[in-house]
């Protein structure tokens, strides 16, 4: 065999193994590469959104609550605020010995639990034991202390524990307690279960007052602070951080007097323990604008306490509707002087007793008949004549004049509770209410509703809304005041001007002389009417008032008081009237403001035809 045919296996060989070695390399090289560009691919493109994946694995959103903006009186003195608040928490699952650099030394300082737990014991005023056992356990959340002040999380914050957090809460207060207490309200925002299997919860709005209907404005925007954390649930110092401040809520100033709602409070609440009454109201309103200074229940909620009646929630003015009496006499009267039926002096020949329709009309005192004119019928609160001298009047147009006056309708007030009282239609009255509508039977409605009827009067005919909001202001002091809402003629200024000098005669010489004030001319109305049984058709209370306006000759104020079910019969004259507390109030808040003294007399009109008196 010759040397070349000898080699020659031995070169396919070779070959062999190099094709085969050649291929093994570029398949390793080619793994290599799908591995580099795969590592590429996750860690510079990452399509799949892993990075942000794992990113978000160890971020935490914390929640910084705005602060609700304040409530504050017409004079700036504050009846509702909010603070911040802190809970302090603990990662059991973290606690360890951690390093803190102090003033004393450059070099950190290695901090045991236990000496943490001294340190935290001593700030949040707990027993080492009670701190101890907050730290102790594996929950990644617990609370160590509730709703400590600024002041103590800074303290504790400046201990560098990494697992003690601080959360921050926004905690409502009422300085003033039961002082407005139904009409500032109270914030309440509650989880209520949707399914119980489930687990899934709705937030349920249960505030009322004031902090639900501008809830809009006090409640802010709250902002969110962004952070990471490591493995171990610490967070990480020099990791990303994110902060959007919260946006503090707006502040809302009230038309509310603090210290006229105050005073307006005790004396009702007074004078309904006196009478063992069910409860008793005020209402003290500025006639020019309709602006609400007091709206003052005997009993009411204080918004920071834990429990209250349900009854005390909302202002009893606006939610509870009864049959007005007599204090409706005076929307009879303005309807007859604006349709030209009557004046004050205009004389009517009232019977002992009056029979219409075969119907009977009293009066609450035994009397002959008598010839008297509108203001005597009026000052001596006359069912029968008020009904002679309403009966002018068509059915429909006694409906009108109700509705004119807003009976049955919602003031608009801003406030929660609101009732809008109660008037049929005049083709569903019967033959006797035809005739009780004139004197405030078979009508309901509120305190403010009756109450509006003499704040037109003594606004010249003009009835406005009654406002309670007068500002929203913002964080940098802007202010928003409320414009007055333009007014609706009621009747003319002349036929006002009628009805106050009817109303003038009621206190000065007729049955509400208690009303009087010393300087002042005092123009007004009392009111009386039963009470029909819960449950029944019999009726068994009554409901006591009396709403008037001072100076006459240039009205301010409105003051109306209201007694239901006073434990004493409408025979007892005078033992359960309201005129001497409104007469209180009336003269406390004319003080207040300042308001100049009368330097007139009392208008004086006949109440009986010339040479008549009460023997007929």
């Amino acid at each position: 065999m010759s040397g070349t045919e000898q080699n020659e296996p031995v070169q396919g060989i070779k070959r062999t193994v190099g094709r085969r070695g050649f291929i093994a390399g570029t398949l390793g090289i080619g793994g290599l590469g799908l591995v580099g560009l795969r590592l590429a691919w996750l860690q510079g493109l990452d399509p799949k959104g892993l990075a942000d994946a794992a990113k978000a694995q160890r971020t935490r959103v914390q929640t910084i609550p705005a602060l609700r903006g304040e409530i504050l009186d017409i004079n700036g003195k504050v009846l509702a605020r909010s603070v911040q608040r802190y809970n302090i928490t603990v990662d059991q699952s973290a606690v360890a010995n951690f390093k803190r650099y102090t003033d004393e030394s450059r070099d950190p300082v290695e901090v045991t639990p236990t000496e943490l737990v001294y340190e935290l014991a001593d700030i949040l005023e707990m027993s080492d034991a009670d701190v101890k056992a907050a730290l102790d356990g594996d929950l990644k959340y617990k609370i160590v202390k509730e709703n400590v002040t600024p002041a103590i999380y800074n303290k504790v914050d400046a201990l560098g524990a990494p697992y003690i957090y601080g959360e921050i809460l926004s905690d409502r207060k009422y300085p003033n307690g039961q002082v407005g207490g139904s009409v500032v309200g109270r914030f309440s925002i509650i989880e209520e279960a949707v399914d119980g299997s489930s687990g899934e919860t709705r937030q349920v709005n249960n505030s009322v007052g004031i902090e639900r209907t501008m809830g809009e404005h006090l409640a802010g925007i709250d902002g969110e602070r962004i952070y990471e954390i490591s493995a171990d649930g610490i967070r990480i110092p020099i990791g990303d951080e994110q902060n959007t401040p919260a946006q503090d809520g707006k502040s809302v100033r009230l038309t509310i007097n603090q210290d006229v709602q105050y005073f307006a409070q005790q004396v009702v609440k007074a004078r309904a323990e006196e009478l063992k009454a069910e409860w008793g109201t005020a209402i003290v309103m500025d006639v020019r604008d309709g602006s609400i200074l007091a709206l003052a229940d005997s009993s009411t909620m204080d918004p920071g306490a834990e429990r209250f009646e349900l009854a005390d929630m909302n202002p009893r003015a606006i939610t509870q509707v009864f049959e007005p009496g007599s204090t409706e006499k005076i929307l009879t009267t303005a309807a007859v002087f604006e349709e030209g039926i009557a004046e004050p002096e205009t004389v009517y020949d009232v019977p002992a007793e009056l029979e219409i329709d075969q119907q009977t009309i009293t009066d609450p005192f035994v009397h002959p008949a008598q010839k008297r004119t509108v203001a005597g019928i009026i000052a001596d609160s006359m069912n029968t004549g008020t009904v002679m001298m309403g009966n002018k009047l068509t059915k429909e147009q006694r409906y009108n004049w109700l509705k004119k006056f807003g009976m049955g309708e919602f003031t608009g007030i801003e406030l929660t509770g609101e009732s809008q009282g109660l008037v049929s239609d005049w083709r569903d009255w019967d033959i006797r209410q035809q005739y009780t509508v004139l004197f405030g039977q078979g009508v309901a409605q509120s305190a403010l509703q009756t109450s509006m009827i003499f704040q037109a009067m003594a606004n010249k005919g003009v009835m406005l809304k009654p406002r309670i909001i007068d500002a929203v202001i913002d964080t940098d002091g802007t202010e928003e005041v409320r414009e007055v809402a333009e007014g609706t003629r009621m009747v003319s200024e002349k036929t006002a001007r009628k009805t106050l000098q009817v109303m003038e005669a009621v206190v000065y010489q007729g049955g509400a002389k208690g009303a009087q004030i010393n300087g002042y001319r005092v123009a007004g109305k009392t009111g009386t009417a039963e009470n029909v049984g819960e449950g029944s058709s019999t009726y068994d209370g009554w409901t006591t008032s009396f709403v008037g306006v001072a100076p006459t000759e240039n009205p301010r104020f409105l003051v109306s008081v209201t007694m239901h079910r006073p434990t004493t019969t409408a025979s007892a004259v005078g033992l359960a009237n309201t005129t001497a507390q409104f007469a209180q109030i009336m003269e406390k808040t004319l003080h207040i403001y300042n308001v100049p003294r009368s330097t007139t007399e009392p208008q004086e009109t006949p109440k009986f035809a010339e040479g008549h008196d009460e023997n007929g």
